[in-house]
């Protein structure tokens, strides 16, 4: 144990998960999509469409 961390009770305990421990990439949409609002994905034999809306969401489609 060791650790000396004081926590604030009124405070709601906030843990960042690093992608280390969470076991996945993290790609910024902003980087998947470049200056485009579509993109392909291809995965085995099917291809996905992933496309960013007008209003900032996310479409997922085969």
């Amino acid at each position: 144990m060791g650790d000396d961390l004081r926590i604030d009770p009124s405070e709601p305990v906030v843990r960042a998960i690093t992608t280390a421990e969470a076991g996945r990439r993290v790609v910024s949409a902003t980087e998947l999509f470049a200056d485009k609002h579509e993109i392909e994905i291809h995965h085995g034999d099917a291809i996905y469409r992933l496309r960013l809306t007008r209003a900032g969401k996310l479409i997922l489609t085969k």
